[in-house]
């Protein structure tokens, strides 16, 4: 045999253990995959969606304080803003944001309680106090403290009915759906005029069963739906947190938000600082 044809029969042969090493690498993805699935399914057809919702509240953030910086793309209308600033939480009470766009001088201040709303706008000297007309304005939807606490921090709603829901599995993440989440009796107040009643998603990573990705989308409001979406987990006090996190409103015109937290704190007690300046106008 020449060296024309051994070099041939060598190519040949290479090219047939290529092909049979292909194979076998594919049949061992499948297979993989197979089992991995297997196994996530077992939980949830022997339990259900309380496994899920179990292991999600043991590995919830668990916090009185929380505090963080932050930096914030938002993009309305495709036109882009960039804000920097800081975040302060008392769980279940009071939400403080400090908005400082450069050289760290303070532009804005907000604070959100479990009724009220108040802004401080530092570049034209005004301020308004009212209630989450401004917040469900300013997001085009209907939301209240703690699913907004909630979404900031990547927890599930605290104060919302679970027996609705139904467990699956969706690509490698587990999927909780549900066709109507209702806000608990206990917690619905005589003066709320519209019913905290929604379509919701969750998609939970199996390793960690933290929220990957949420959806809300209201009753009655076909062309609202909101996408959260929560990343890059870092190990905050032995607990893991998202500190990024895309949000993505559907709505007349699309909303997205880009968050990306650092210099995140948890239990150091913390102050809430709003001082209306005598000479700032209120606006209504």
């Amino acid at each position: 045999m020449n060296r024309q044809h051994v070099f041939e029969s060598i190519i040949q042969h290479q090219t047939l253990y290529c092909k049979i090493f292909l194979v076998l690498l594919l049949a061992g993805i499948l297979a993989s995959c197979k089992t991995s699935r297997s196994v996530m399914k077992k939980p949830i057809r022997n339990e259900g969606p309380e496994y899920l919702f179990e292991q999600l509240s043991q590995r919830e953030l668990k916090f009185d304080w929380f505090s963080a910086k932050f930096n914030i793309d938002y993009i309305y209308d495709k036109k882009k803003t960039e804000f920097k600033g800081q975040i302060r939480i008392e769980k279940d009470s009071i939400i403080w944001i400090s908005f400082s766009p450069a050289l760290g001088i303070e532009m804005a201040r907000l604070i959100i309680t479990n009724d009220s709303v108040m802004f401080l706008n530092r570049v034209d000297k005004s301020y308004f106090l009212g209630d989450y007309d401004l917040v469900n304005s300013f997001l085009e939807t209907n939301i209240d403290f703690d699913m907004l606490q909630s979404l900031i921090i990547g927890n599930d709603f605290q104060f919302y009915e679970k027996t609705t829901f139904r467990a699956s599995i969706d690509g490698n993440e587990y999927r909780l759906s549900t066709t109507g989440r209702n806000k608990l009796k206990k917690y619905i107040k005589e003066a709320e005029t519209y019913p905290k009643i929604f379509l919701q998603t969750i998609w939970l990573k199996p390793e960690i069963f933290k929220i990957s990705r949420l959806m809300i989308k209201e009753l009655k409001k076909e062309n609202k739906k909101l996408n959260a979406y929560y990343s890059d987990f870092r190990n905050i006090d032995k607990q893991l947190f998202a500190t990024k996190i895309k949000f993505d409103l559907s709505a007349e015109k699309n909303i997205e938000m880009f968050v990306d937290y650092s210099r995140i704190n948890l239990n150091k007690k913390l102050r809430f600082p709003f001082n209306i300046p005598g000479k700032y106008e209120r606006i209504y």
